[in-house]
């Protein structure tokens, strides 16, 4: 039976556990999505993915529009087919993407017309064909058009873009009302209104009268500061139906997403393991650590003790630090592996802290633990 379930509450807090059943498989929750831009994880194969244990992951419209094309991967069977995933994936609008080439993009009612990134030709992208694009793909979880407001904004740049996206979306939710396929699909409303109290509660009860499968928060980790992050996060949350999922957008931090549990939020994703994984950066319980360090030269510990990923089952520091110095290929294989399973890992232990009632108890100790400073 498809949907969203919820199985326990912490009594202490919001934070809460869930499975959302799709198409392609339930989703535990709170979850975390390692990001699959254009169709594959970098680094890993769909294999290494299972083996860390994810059981979700997110692909980017914009970017599978403009290469290879949704029609091209509709033809070869939709995209889980296409890069051999047969677990869910979710699939964002590329409205993030397209608002960030501020230089190359000209919004109207209608959508937005931009250039690609990759040769300077026009495209166009609305509510309806970003439907139309991730029904191509065959998402399990689709998510609207929106437009993500910068920070800082005015009121009223604010104001004018949260109607703008308001009527995207009841765009969206009526386009996806005719869409063929929607058994065991799920299509997500995303809240904006910026930093704005007022503009977040319209923008929140607007979408609820609208009706999505399941909502996410947008427009937050835009570069405001980190206490205006929760504040926004925790109204945010409070407004939202329980029985939906809630999905943080973009949010990765282990400190960030701890706090967003404990307010409610189910889902969450960011290119924060991968992309700091081929720089060098590797996460531990005690804070990260830069392999690149000459300190790791002679060290044969794993890069964390008591991990179960297959990085460090198997290598040390200092085989690690060589291989990134010598620009090995393995250097983002095995750095990747590491961090994608120390988030999933982390997110296996939240569930079950909620499950035995010990969230705070675990969220304390993490954070005494974790410095986010250089483990020595």
């Amino acid at each position: 039976m498809y949907g969203f379930k919820l199985i326990a509450k912490d009594r202490n807090t919001k934070a809460r556990t869930g499975v959302l059943s799709t198409a392609h498989g339930e989703i535990e929750t709170p979850i975390f999505m390692p990001v699959g831009t254009q169709a594959t994880v970098k680094a890993l194969t769909p294999e290494q993915l299972k083996e860390c244990k994810a059981q979700i992951i997110l692909g980017n419209t914009y970017h599978l529009f403009l290469r290879p094309g949704h029609k091209v991967i509709e033809h070869l069977g939709g995209l889980h087919k296409f890069m051999n995933w047969d677990r869910p994936i979710l699939t964002d609008s590329g409205g993030y993407q397209v608002f960030s080439l501020s230089e190359l993009r000209k919004i109207t009612e209608e959508g937005v017309e931009f250039k690609s990134h990759l040769d300077g030709s026009k495209k166009f992208l609305s509510p309806e064909i970003a439907l139309e694009i991730q029904n191509s793909l065959n998402s399990d979880i689709v998510m609207v058009l929106d437009e993500c407001p910068p920070y800082p904004s005015t009121y009223d740049y604010i104001n004018l873009s949260l109607a703008l996206t308001t009527k995207w979306a009841k765009r969206a939710r009526d386009a996806w009302d005719y869409s063929v396929e929607k058994d065991g699909r799920y299509q997500f409303g995303i809240v904006q209104g910026g930093m704005i109290k007022e503009l977040r509660r319209k923008a929140t009860s607007q979408l609820i009268e609208i009706g999505f499968d399941g909502y996410a928060i947008g427009g937050l980790s835009v570069g405001e500061p980190k206490n205006l992050m929760y504040e926004v996060l925790g109204y945010s949350v409070e407004w939202l139906p329980e029985n939906k999922p809630r999905y943080l957008m973009g949010v990765g931090k282990p400190e960030d997403i701890l706090y967003a549990v404990e307010q409610g939020v189910d889902m969450f994703d960011c290119v924060l393991p991968t992309r700091n994984a081929r720089n060098g950066q590797l996460f531990t319980k005690k804070g990260t650590i830069n392999i690149k360090q000459e300190k790791y030269k002679l060290d044969n510990k794993p890069v964390e003790e008591g991990c179960d990923c297959y990085t460090c089952r198997n290598f040390s520091r200092a085989y690690l630090r060589h291989l990134f110095h010598a620009r090995e290929i393995l250097s983002s294989v095995l750095n990747t592996i590491h961090n994608v399973r120390f988030f999933l890992r982390l997110m296996e232990e939240i569930r079950e802290s909620i499950k035995q009632q010990k969230f705070s108890e675990y969220k304390r100790e993490f954070l005494k633990n974790y410095n986010n400073s250089e483990v020595f």
